[in-house]
């Protein structure tokens, strides 16, 4: 299928419309025929937004890597999409929370050479998003955030690494749950006296 352009000489000048067509073989002339499919009208005249529409519709009939390589330039190539709505309202509410934060804090030791717990925080929450999102073990949560959906922050990461993160949640487990209930009570302005 193409766009095919007829011109038409009026008064005014010439005038151009649009059409959609395609070529179907004619066995009398022996050769392929444009035939119109359908008429956009005249080109100075085009409805833009009703053609967007309609692009936009028929990529719903494609795979994502499809629609992309049909509109896009021909230097651009389709590598991969995952998913990231989820995540990202997660990520957000996690922030919110300010538990990127209190991880942050409760991570470090109390003398001794400062820990990075930019890493440890980013797969703690990957396998928070995991459980709230596609449930799994430790080991597919790995394989889940490495290919199955975007964590900001965190291209990839192993198993190992929950392993480890894990153990040092276990490790800080009482201390981290208090600054956290703390957090939520004071930003959700809850009474906590008994």
């Amino acid at each position: 299928m193409y766009v095919k352009t007829t011109k038409r000489e009026n008064k005014s000048g010439t005038v151009r419309y649009l059409h959609l067509a395609h070529n179907e073989w004619d066995p009398v002339k022996g050769r392929a025929v444009p035939k119109v499919l359908f008429t956009f009208g005249r080109e100075d005249d085009l409805d833009r937004d009703a053609v967007k529409r309609l692009v936009a519709s028929l990529s719903r009939l494609l795979e994502p890597g499809d629609a992309l390589a049909s509109t896009a330039a021909g230097d651009l190539e389709f590598v991969s999409s995952v998913p990231f709505g989820g995540a990202y309202v997660l990520d957000h509410l996690w922030r919110r929370l300010r538990i990127d934060k209190i991880v942050g804090r409760v991570g470090q030791p109390k003398r001794g050479r400062r820990r990075d717990m930019t890493v440890t925080e980013r797969v703690l929450f990957a396998l928070v998003a995991n459980r709230a999102l596609a449930p799994s073990s430790k080991l597919a949560a790995a394989d889940w955030i490495t290919h199955d959906v975007h964590i900001d922050g965190l291209a990839a990461t192993d198993d190992d690494a929950c392993y480890r993160a894990m153990d040092w949640l276990h490790e800080v487990t009482d201390d981290l749950e208090k600054q956290v209930f703390d957090e939520v009570a004071n930003l959700l302005n809850l009474e906590v006296d008994l």
